[in-house]
């Protein structure tokens, strides 16, 4: 059995303590307490208290004092090995043992010498129930050596070398402090450039001048003696390059010098350590210190990484200008290749680390003392850990225990020693001892077997006064062999207290968390074991808190004028509170200006050193409290206008008259801001179910400050109080202490309650839990009763908690149940709930409709009738009857596509239906299937019906080709769904003219088994629109529509001159007259886009300019030029003929009447410019029509207004009958529009000098 008196805290209720005292009486083990109660009459075996440390280095100018002390009952005895062998101190009169003690003093100081007790010591405390043994104390006397005599050269060195400056101290005990000063003993400066090694050496990254210097002093600190050793100074000499060239020339015999060349610039190396990589062993919870210094120039920076891992953010710190990597409690897991990088802008080196951290033994689990009473049984468990694993090897009195006094009770099995049926010999003292190469660990446990009953420590009627909803911790130490289990009882006949309220220490404590006022009175510790019973009253008070009502409140306050602060404390009646003013966290000034009454600070004539904070302290034996405020001091100024806000918020909340389901709550109001408050909102929260969250509770006026409140069972109640006015609505205010209502049974039981299966042999009974505050107390469940409907069986019921869903298995398929749902808690139950029906799980339904009758309508609709099922053999709720219907296709057609089913629900109990959207002309089979809550019964047979012929889809496609002037050739593809036997087509078609109305329509009617037709004597160049459809026996389908036109006279269509078009571009070139402005472009395509360039050569080269137009539509009227068609060039012929023969009478007649006098004024003269003029005086010909290919008369030039003449070219855009209004700009672009008319010919007399030739006239007088 074990004892605890370690306050570890521990929640459990009394029908678990049997099983908690026997897991400590396996694990724990405890000392006992010694109280001076118990020291009388308690045997107890040695415990080492205090020693000296492992490595004791003493100072051998004064005595050594070696440590060793002990407790136990009786007290022990001491004595002292040395060196493995006993050190009989009455033989040496230098060495003393101190009374009551095992520490030795040995004199030294008047004689003898400290390397004398040099040596290992271990100390061994001893009573009647055992030995302890100590540590083994290595004693060994501090050294500080001087160094060794030598002789330093001076150094010197060119500007930009690297240096090393050895340091070498000499080996002291401890090791000395290392650091670098001059003879005026001021440290040396070190930088990135000059830093100490860990060895204590002094490097140079490079020398500069100003390091020159006689005085480099290593000196070496043994801080154990307080002595301080130095070496000889170090003189160091740099010198430039223009010094080292007058040193060269003044010794040329001096072959230290090779030359006075500048030192260059140089990438790093490092100086310390050595090579590419290097080892590190560091012990487990040391520091891990790494180094790496480089020399180079410029002076390199250190950077260290950690190869395939990261460096401890918390434990990682560098040192020397980082070139010392620093870890402090250093574990096994960083251990691993750490990478130190030096960096200057020629290069970069790095120099690989590889650690590895070992540990000495460190405790896993230390071997605890062990107080068992006769016939108990126990373990000593001793577990370390280490790198490499340690060696456990047990003693027992300070003896190895395989030479120990054989106990039967006691069997060793590597780290644990195991105690059965112990007795009063088997308490000795056990030592364990963990060992590896880098340490030891020494543990004492002892074993002390105890028959004592229960005793309690605590004294009685000790009274408890604990501020209300703070915690209370009532006291009771004990002690008793075996192990004493404790209770708790509050009056003289309650019951154990358990673990819901409260807390049950190992150590006998009982804590009570939030102390309430309830929670007054008297309670009494049991402590009982097998060998008696103990018991103690103590006292618990509670207090009300003693709490500031009315804060001093921020003051601004004219100079002169007077303050008052105001602070009103509220307190428990039996507590007698203090009040004290300070000001700026000190007493007030002593000035009578200062005055205190009972509740306020009154400062008059208030000066500027008057600001500051006052505070309003309040304290009582056993709480205290304070409030502060602040007071600054203005200048006078005029009285401002008064603030309208909303109210402050109410304070000083306070509940009485708590009764099971009702409290009162009272508070005061804050200030209103100016604005009289107009009501108060009260809020609750139920911190037990949901913490955080303010639910409404009332409203009351605003002339009241009290409420009653109506309250629901087991809830922890919390209110706060809001203030309204016409402003708007207060903060809330603190909220009120905890009021924890008591529990009841639930008065409401679960809604929604419903019962549904989910397979056919089950119920599944749901309702919505009720949540905390509706739960009324703890242990909250749920009783679930069900029973058949039409059934004579009684109700079944199962109680469950935590859940909102019941399964009932093994139910019969679609049967009626009656189902209720109760609440109840640990109070008791719920009224008697409401019943509801629900239904087990439905199955397939069984059988198909049957008497199955298609009605065929019409050609797309049928209707359907079948027979309903009977009920029970739906088997579940009946949701309707479902139709399968598809078209039956040939075997040929079935294998090359997957039949589509067609599905129609009709919903309920229905015996017919409609299948509307039906395929004329085809053939369909169906079925039907009844539909329940699980899904499809049986189909029934398979039903065929045919559907009539209907009218026919539109053809497939309609395409018009091979277009001449007067036939069109048309194709097409039967319809998709010619829904019967197709009996012919019918085309009706009809010209379009240029205004786009429509001319008479034509109908044709063509054999259904042709897919061409040819139309002719078609007028051409015309644009027709058809319209085209089939016919069954039933009547015409849908018809599809298409436009096209005939073409023109092949005779007066070209090329296209010019194309824009999609392919490549084929251009055509004309050379035009250099003194016309516009040309006409023939033979275009209409509803064409063309690119027209026109280009200019000269001196300066080749000028182009180029745009893009379309024609206009081709028009569906006949539009032909009629220049070119044979009757009016006979008609033309015709005129010009008796044109002539009018001419010749005429010049007859002239000649028979002689000349006239204006005549002959016209021969004399005569304009030049119409004079004829030779072919070959070197004029440029016009353009020559393509009909009559006539030249131009020589000397015809454009007239100056653009216009162009007939005489020009009879080949203009008139002729195409699309307007003479297109011009052309400077640049050549087209910029005229077709207007499709004629401009009147400007007359502008003869154009030519030679006669009018009878074409010409004829062109004239049209």
């Amino acid at each position: 059995m074990q004892l605890k008196i370690m306050p570890k805290k521990k929640h459990f209720s009394a029908g678990r303590v049997p099983l908690i005292l026997f897991l400590c009486q396996m694990i724990r083990a405890l000392d006992v307490p010694l109280d001076s109660k118990l020291l009388g009459d308690l045997v107890q075996p040695p415990t080492i208290t205090q020693q000296s440390p492992k490595d004791y280095i003493i100072d051998p100018r004064e005595n050594i004092v070696i440590q060793c002390e002990a407790k136990g009952k009786p007290p022990p005895s001491f004595s002292w090995t040395r060196n493995g062998t006993h050190f009989d101190i009455d033989k040496d009169p230098l060495v003393t043992m101190k009374p009551g003690s095992g520490t030795l003093v040995i004199n030294i100081m008047s004689e003898g010498k400290a390397e004398t007790y040099e040596g290992v010591y271990q100390c061994t405390a001893r009573n009647e129930r055992g030995a302890a043994i100590s540590n083994n104390i290595v004693v060994r006397p501090s050294r500080s050596p001087l160094w060794t005599k030598e002789r330093l050269e001076p150094i010197t060195l060119r500007n930009g070398q690297s240096l090393v400056l050895p340091c070498r101290p000499p080996i002291g005990l401890p090791p000395a402090i290392i650091f670098w000063m001059d003879n005026s003993f001021q440290r040396l400066p070190q930088s990135e450039r000059v830093s100490q090694g860990l060895n204590g050496d002094l490097y140079f990254s490079n020398v500069l001048p100003e390091d020159t210097r006689e005085d480099y002093i290593c000196y070496a600190r043994f801080n154990h003696t307080q002595t301080i050793q130095q070496k000889q100074p170090i003189s160091l000499k740099v010198i430039s390059v223009d010094e080292l060239n007058d040193t060269i020339a003044a010794n040329l015999n001096d072959t230290e010098f090779y030359g006075a060349k500048p030192s260059k610039e140089r990438p790093p190396t490092f100086l310390t350590p050595e090579g590419n990589e290097s080892l590190k062993e560091e012990l487990r919870g040391n520091v891990l210190s790494l180094e790496c210094i480089a020399e180079g120039l410029p002076t390199p920076i250190i950077y260290w990484i950690k190869e395939d891992g990261t460096l401890p953010v918390n434990r990682t710190f560098y040192q020397n200008f980082k070139k010392t990597l620093q870890i402090t409690q250093v574990s096994e897991a960083d251990s691993g290749n750490y990478q130190c990088i030096a960096k200057n802008t020629l290069g970069a080196v790095h120099h690989t680390i590889s650690v590895t951290v070992k540990a000495a033994p460190y405790w896993i689990s230390a071997p605890q003392n062990l107080v068992l009473s006769p016939g108990e049984n126990g373990t000593l468990i001793c577990r370390a850990n280490g790198n490499p694993k340690p060696r456990i090897g047990w003693l027992t009195n300070g003896v190895p225990v395989e030479i120990a006094p054989d106990d039967p009770s006691r069997k060793i099995d590597g780290d644990t020693i195991i105690f059965s049926n112990v007795q009063e010999r088997s308490s000795a003292v056990y030592q364990c001892n963990a060992s590896n190469e880098y340490g030891y660990l020494l543990a004492n446990a002892f074993v002390n077997v105890l028959a004592e009953p229960p005793r309690i420590l605590t004294s009685a009627n000790i009274l408890y006064q604990v501020i209300a909803n703070r915690p209370a911790l009532l006291d009771c130490a004990f002690f008793g062999s075996p192990l004493p289990t404790i209770e708790w009882f509050k009056g003289t006949k309650g019951s154990a207290l358990h673990e819901d309220i409260y807390v049950l220490h190992d150590n006998g404590t009982l804590e009570i968390p939030v102390a309430q006022k309830d929670s007054t009175g008297t309670y009494t510790c049991v402590a009982r074991n097998k060998l008696g019973m103990a018991k103690n009253e103590v006292h618990l008070e509670i207090k009300d808190p003693t709490r500031i009502i009315k804060q001093p409140e921020y003051a601004v306050v004219q100079r002169g004028s007077k303050v008052s602060f105001e602070c009103k404390v509220k307190h428990d009646n039996t507590l007698i509170p203090t009040i004290m003013w300070l000001k700026d966290n000190g007493e007030l000034p002593n000035d009578e200006r200062f005055s205190v009454d009972k509740d306020h600070l009154v400062v008059t004539d208030v000066s500027d050193d008057d600001g500051g904070v006052y505070t309003c302290a309040a304290n009582t034996t056993l709480d205290s409290v304070s409030a502060s405020a602040v007071l600054r001091v203005v200048a006078p100024t005029p009285t401002p206008a008064p603030v309208y806000d909303v109210p402050n918020p109410p304070f000083d909340l306070e509940l009485t008259n708590q009764l099971d389901k009702s409290v009162q709550l009272t508070w005061t109001p804050g200030d209103d801001n100016n604005s009289p408050i107009t009501k108060f909102i009260i809020e609750y929260e139920d911190a037990m179910h949901e913490a955080g969250i303010w639910h409404h509770q009332a409203e009351v006026s605003g002339t009241q400050t009290t409420a009653q409140l109506t309250l629901s069972p087991y809830v922890n109640y919390s209110f706060r109080v809001m203030a309204e006015n016409s402003i708007g609505r207060s903060v809330p205010s603190e909220a009120s202490e905890q009021y924890l209502t008591k529990a009841a049974e639930p008065d409401q039981n679960p809604m929604t309650v419903e019962g549904l299966g989910t397979e056919p042999d089950n119920l599944v009974i749901t309702w919505k839990p009720l949540n905390g505050f509706e739960s009324n107390g703890p242990g909250l469940q749920y009783k679930v009763s069900w029973r058949q409907k039409d059934g004579d069986d009684e109700w079944t019921s199962v109680v469950v908690a935590n859940v909102s869903k019941y399964i009932v298995s093994g139910t019969p398929t679609f049967v009626p149940y009656l189902i209720k749902v109760q609440a109840l808690n640990d109070v008791g139950f719920a009224p008697e709930p409401a019943e509801v029906m629900g239904h087990s799980g439905e199955d397939l339904p069984m059988v198909a409709p049957g008497n199955v009758r298609v009605n065929v309508v019409n050609s797309t609709l049928a209707e359907v009738h079948w027979d309903p099922v009977p009920l029970k053999s739906v088997r579940g709720h009946l949701q309707g009857y479902r139709i399968y219907y598809w078209k039956a296709q040939s075997s040929s057609k079935r294998n090359r596509r997957h039949i589509e089913k067609k599905i129609l629900t009709f919903q309920g109990n229905k015996t017919h239906g409609m299948l509307p959207g039906l395929q004329p002309y085809s053939h369909y089979v169906l079925n039907v299937r009844v539909v329940n809550g699980k899904g499809e019964g049986p189909a029934s047979t398979d039903r065929g019906f045919h559907t009539p012929e209907g009218v026919p889809s539109a053809p497939s496609s309609l395409k018009i080709v091979n277009p001449t002037l007067d036939s069109l050739t048309l194709e097409w593809d039967p319809p998709s769904h010619p829904n019967g036997v197709l009996t012919e087509y019918t085309l009706r078609y009809q010209p379009i003219n240029s205004t786009h109305e429509l001319g008479p329509l034509v109908d044709l009617k063509i054999p259904a088994n042709k897919t061409r037709w040819t139309l002719n004597h078609l007028n051409f160049s015309t644009r027709y629109k058809f319209y085209f459809y089939a016919q069954t026996s039933v009547g015409s389908g849908s018809q599809i529509t298409e436009e096209a036109i005939t073409t023109v006279d092949e005779a007066g269509i070209l090329p296209p001159d010019v194309g824009a078009g999609k392919g490549k571009e084929e251009w055509r070139k004309e050379i035009v007259n250099d003194s016309r402005s516009f040309f006409g472009l023939k033979g275009l395509m209409p509803g064409t886009a063309y690119k027209v360039r026109v280009g200019a050569e000269g001196d300066s080269g080749f000028v182009s300019s180029e745009d893009v137009f379309e024609t206009g539509p081709a028009m569906a009227s006949r539009q032909v030029d009629i220049a070119t068609q044979g009757w009016f060039i006979g008609l033309m012929c015709a005129v010009a003929l008796l044109i002539l023969i009018l001419l010749i009478v005429c010049f007859i007649r002239r000649n028979k009447g002689g000349k006239y006098p204006v005549k002959e004024k016209e021969d004399a003269h005569a304009d030049p410019e119409i004079q004829p003029m030779k072919e070959d005086d070197g004029t440029f010909g016009e353009y020559s029509d393509a009909e009559d290919h006539k030249p131009l008369k020589k000397g015809s030039r454009t007239p100056s207004d653009r216009t162009v003449k007939k005489e020009d070219s009879d080949d203009s855009l008139v002729d195409y009958g699309e307007g003479v209004n297109g011009q052309f700009n400077e640049d050549g672009s087209f910029i005229g529009q077709y207007s499709g008319k004629k401009e009147k010919e400007p007359a502008e007399g003869n154009e030519s000098s030679e006669a009018p030739s009878p074409v010409n006239a004829m062109n004239s007088f049209v």
